[in-house]
Order: C-alpha cells, then sequence, then structure tokens
C-alpha cells in the first residue's frame, strides 16, 4: 500500500484536517458575508467563526471513538488533548486577544512617545482566541464531520 493510500485509509486523520478545512472555509465565507470583504488571512488565521481548532480536535475524538472504542488509549489521549484544546483557545488566546485590542488602540492615541516610530506601524493581532459560542459551534461541526466521514469512503 502506498504512503498516500495509507494517509487516506486513515479516518481519524481524515476527519481532523476535513474539520479543519471545513471550519477554515466556513470562517472565510462567514467573514466576508459579515465584513463584505475577501480576506485570504481567515483561510489561515486564528480566531473567528467557527473554531477549526475546536472543528479539527473534535473531528479527531470523534473518528478515534469510531475507530477504537471509549475504552481505548486512542480515545482517551485525543479525549484530553481535544479539551486542553478548546479550554486554551476560550482562555488564554482569548485573553491575549483583547489585550492586543487593548494594547493597538493605546497605540493609535499615542499613549507612548516611541523613539522609533516603526512600532507604531505594527497592528498586534487581535483574532487568536474564541468565545464559547465559536468553540461550541467548532466542536459540533467537527463531530459531524466525523459522522459523515466515517459512513463515506475516501
Amino acid at each position: 500500500m502506498s504512503v498516500f493510500e495509507q494517509i487516506r485509509s486513515n479516518q481519524v486523520l481524515v476527519s481532523a484536517c476535513l474539520g479543519w478545512l471545513v471550519a477554515q472555509i466556513l470562517k472565510t465565507l462567514i467573514d466576508m458575508w459579515a465584513t463584505g470583504s475577501f480576506k485570504l488571512e481567515r483561510m489561515y488565521g486564528n480566531g473567528g467563526m467557527p473554531s477549526s481548532h475546536s472543528a479539527t480536535v473534535c473531528a479527531m475524538v470523534t473518528s478515534a471513538l469510531f475507530a477504537y472504542g471509549i475504552g481505548s488509549f486512542e480515545f482517551a489521549v485525543s479525549f484530553i488533548f481535544a479539551l486542553v484544546v478548546m479550554i486554551d483557545a476560550m482562555g488564554v488566546r482569548r485573553e491575549t486577544g483583547k489585550q492586543a485590542k487593548l494594547l493597538n488602540m493605546m497605540m493609535e492615541q499615542d499613549f507612548w512617545n516611541f523613539d522609533d516610530p516603526a512600532v507604531l506601524e505594527k497592528r498586534l493581532k487581535e483574532f487568536v482566541g474564541h468565545t464559547p459560542l465559536q468553540v461550541l459551534v467548532g466542536a459540533i461541526l467537527g463531530i459531524i464531520i466525523a459522522c459523515i466521514t466515517e459512513y463515506v469512503a475516501f
């Protein structure tokens, strides 16, 4: 069996990758609808609706459940990993985005008097985390994708 066939037959990997891809496409379309402009960065960037991190790990954990069962090592590891990723997305990464937004506002108001004007030209990235709703929608999307890929042959 070729490497490509091995990868294609790995249901957990296929589900996780599809979870990420579908979430990123949806995120881009939702952002385009909300802002009226296409931003390529939404296809690979963090933050936004739905959470591609959540979609990826929930597709992975659901596929691991189907493939190995609830009592398996694979399911246990993927489940704990999914929890860590989703909690981090709503916690540390979301707070980082809030701080970046505040710092950007302060820099725009010339809060600090920098000797180097180039510092003010760089905006900090504000889309790094997720709201609980974005994580929940991403999780549901990932579970749905895993269920679909379980019954569709690739």
